[in-house]
């Protein structure tokens, strides 16, 4: 959650709060990285727990090392309008992340 604020105080104010947002930025991060830590073995437990955080962040890893490229040929391709594909490609992700329902319990659940 840190982050999208950082980015909304960037957009509406500008290049002179780019240390707001680096610190938004950057609390969202860490964030993010505790959570990928913790909530597998909350849901999974600890038995196998390296395992299971390796295969579930394998996908993650795989695009990260593909994307530099693949958007390095887009550009050579598409200039410019490159940058509609990602912003569209963003706001598909979004929503994706708003369809998701919450449980009974207050668990997510995909549709």
């Amino acid at each position: 959650m840190p982050h999208p604020v950082g980015a909304a105080i960037l957009a509406v104010a500008g290049g002179g709060a780019a240390s707001l947002f680096a610190i938004f930025h950057g609390a969202g991060n860490g964030i993010l990285t505790i959570a990928r830590g913790t909530l597998p073995l909350a849901i999974f437990g600890p038995e196998n727990y390296g395992y299971r955080l390796g295969i579930i962040g394998a996908p993650a890893r795989m695009a990260q090392a593909a994307a530099p490229l693949a958007f390095g040929l887009l550009i050579e391709r598409m200039g410019s309008r490159i940058l509609i594909v990602s912003s569209a490609l963003s706001l598909a992700a979004l929503a994706l992340c708003l369809l998701g329902r919450q449980n009974k319990d207050g668990t997510e659940a995909i549709r």
